[in-house]
């Protein structure tokens, strides 16, 4: 005989049953909403890549593990009027964004919404203004970034070297849209002045010289060469193969490539005559809120202009007045502030890497190893060709691939960095602890929490700069210690060397905000720059270069005092358990971001600093 449930014990079983439904339903919700939104970051993380052949090799050794087919994609062509569709398509990516519940997200979800959320609000801000853009920058274009990325493309199979040769085809109808773009700038009174386009041209001409073509003595024919001769070492093409595929190399280059730049230099002639004199973004309708929106998005600083003015201000005053009493206490500084690096030893830059390694272990978390790695990175330092030299910055890094960050490579060009403690910052910034312990870092961690793949293409020019311009300062002080036992001076002209570097990408960084916010002249920006020493060519050099390249020295020195500021804010928060590890763990794990959202996460930081990802 079965016994009865009681009135209770059903009401019990009655409640149970609907808790266990309402918690299904709760489980059901949260895990059907991560599916949908990591389809949803997938398919933009593609879309993205897919967008340039060029952009995905780089960051993909294996694009089919994401359904990529890598030959089907080719060079991006601009079609007539299709900046004015950007804002709309931001728009939609945002509007399908916001269809999403973030409650319902896990926590590392939900962090890597914020970040797009974010990322695609700053990045509509731009696209609102779709014709401030300047693709051939002559500080910074497509023109001499494209061969540097050629030069460096990576071979690791036949279908690399027949979709390298298939982008070398494709490179005329790519600039070609190019220059469609140039001349709707022109149409809206936004092309660039005669002097920059001048510029541009010489680097074209420069760039692909036909006489080294012809010769076999151009940088694209010698580092095709080298790369192919790393395959047939391997035993995956032959010798016959590889001279088949060098006179393909060679004659696309002389016949294709060549005369596309030649075209390109005479496209950007014909609209040569609209503005003769470089100015500010300011001096153009719209160009105020184009910057305030361009430098959220490139910085990751959510303080107002005036806000950052005063930052750099009192930084400035700062800096200056510890400069000024530390020459009075040492007047011999003045001699060597030039760039005399008498007491630095002499080191290989390897040799330098490797002291730099050593020394930050203290205060820089290990790079995470992944279980199939036995070694985080390798690095190889290559020297710039001399034909780049004079387009390039002084030393840059090639980030590695997403999905391998075994390779590692920085260039160093040696017609702008000197040896000595000049190299040794250098690699601080390049290399470790700045970009290449940093990106590695940062890649083997979101692997390591299963964070979407998303995050890595998400763009944070301060965070990533700023992170660099920290560490090569903090690097200073490792010189210190490596110099002084031998040479005791060496303390006060470091010091005196850091805060000089400090003061000049300071007031750098004001006279961004001076020429392309507030309108500044060049006459005023000569009168601030040789009022502190500097001689006519200097100055017309630097105020071009800033017009040229606006943010360009906000993206490091205001992202650099976003990371002091965020320093100043965890040791306030965390009291006693401050140290510079935690700190610097704190922000590589939630990096690459924007700095708005690195400080609320610092808010929220009790205990942990890593409490999003920890609760995954």
């Amino acid at each position: 005989m079965k016994k009865k449930l009681s009135p209770k014990q059903w009401i019990g079983a009655v409640l149970l049953l609907l808790l266990f439904i309402l918690l299904t339903l709760f489980l059901y919700s949260r895990t059907h909403e991560d599916a949908r939104f990591e389809k949803f970051a997938k398919n933009f993380f593609v879309s993205e890549l897919c967008h340039n052949p060029i952009t995905l090799h780089y960051n993909l050794t294996n694009p089919s593990a994401y359904g990529i087919e890598e030959k089907t994609i080719s060079l991006p062509i601009y079609h007539a009027n299709q900046a004015l569709a950007s804002l709309d398509e931001a728009d939609a990516v945002i509007d399908a964004l916001q269809k999403f519940h973030p409650e319902e997200l896990s926590s590392a979800n939900q962090y890597t919404y914020i970040l797009f959320s974010t990322y695609l609000a700053a990045q509509a801000s731009c696209a609102a203004y779709p014709y401030f853009e300047e693709p051939l920058s002559p500080t910074s274009g497509i023109q001499s970034e494209l061969p540097i990325l050629l030069a460096d493309y990576r071979f690791s199979s036949v279908a690399d070297i027949e979709s390298y040769l298939a982008i070398l085809s494709q490179i005329p109808s790519y600039l070609n849209g190019i220059v469609l773009y140039e001349q709707e700038k022109a149409d809206h009174g936004l092309f660039m002045a005669d002097s920059s386009v001048d510029k541009v041209i010489e680097q074209c001409m420069a760039l692909m010289d036909l006489q080294q073509l012809e010769a076999g003595e151009h940088f694209l024919e010698i580092t095709f060469a080298e790369r192919l001769g790393k395959l047939i070492e391997k035993g995956i093409i032959n010798n016959t193969d590889a001279q088949k595929w060098q006179s393909e190399n060679k004659r696309l280059l002389t016949t294709v490539v060549a005369p596309a730049y030649n075209k390109l230099a005479d496209e950007l002639t014909l609209l040569k005559g609209g503005k003769a004199q470089v100015s500010g973004l300011a001096n153009s309708p719209g160009g105020k809120d184009y910057y305030q929106a361009y430098l959220r998005l490139i910085t990751g600083s959510y303080h107002t202009i005036q806000e950052i003015k005063s930052m750099l201000s009192a930084d400035f005053q700062k800096n200056y007045t510890t400069l000024i009493s530390l020459l009075q206490e040492h007047p011999d500084l003045n001699q060597h502030l030039a760039g005399n690096d008498y007491a630095f030893p002499c080191l290989t830059p390897e040799e330098m890497l490797a002291k730099l390694q050593e020394m930050t272990a203290k205060d820089y978390p290990t790079v995470p190893l992944l279980a199939d790695q036995e070694e985080a990175a390798a690095c190889t330092i290559k020297e710039l060709d001399e034909s780049l030299s004079p387009y390039a910055a002084p030393a840059f890094y090639l980030t590695p691939p997403i999905d391998d960050m075994s390779e590692n490579t920085i260039y160093i060009n040696t017609m702008d960095t000197a040896e000595g403690l000049s190299l040794f910052t250098t690699l601080a910034h390049e290399g470790y602890p700045g970009h290449l312990y940093q990106t590695v870092y940062s890649g083997h961690h979101l692997q390591s929490i299963g964070a979407l793949p998303l995050r890595n293409i998400l763009y944070y020019g301060g965070y990533i700069e700023g992170w660099a311009l920290y560490v090569e300062l903090g690097s200073y002080d490792y010189a210190i210690r490596i110099a002084k036992d031998g040479h005791p001076e060496a303390e006060a002209l470091y010091l005196a060397q850091r805060l000089n570097r400090q003061i000049q990408l300071c007031l750098y960084s004001l006279l961004d905000i001076l020429i392309h916010y507030e309108g500044a002249s060049y006459e005023k920006v000569y009168e601030i720059l040789s009022a502190i020493g500097l001689d006519d060519d200097s100055i017309q050099a630097t105020y071009e270069y800033i017009v040229e390249g606006p943010c360009t020295y906000p993206k490091y020195y205001l992202g650099y005092l976003e990371i002091e500021s965020l320093k100043s804010q965890a040791e306030t928060a965390w009291g006693d358990s401050f140290s510079l590890y935690r700190f610097h763990t704190f922000l590589l794990n939630n990096g690459p971001a924007d700095f708005r959202t690195l400080s609320r996460l610092l808010a929220m930081t009790t205990p942990l600093p890593q409490r999003l990802e920890r609760k995954n």
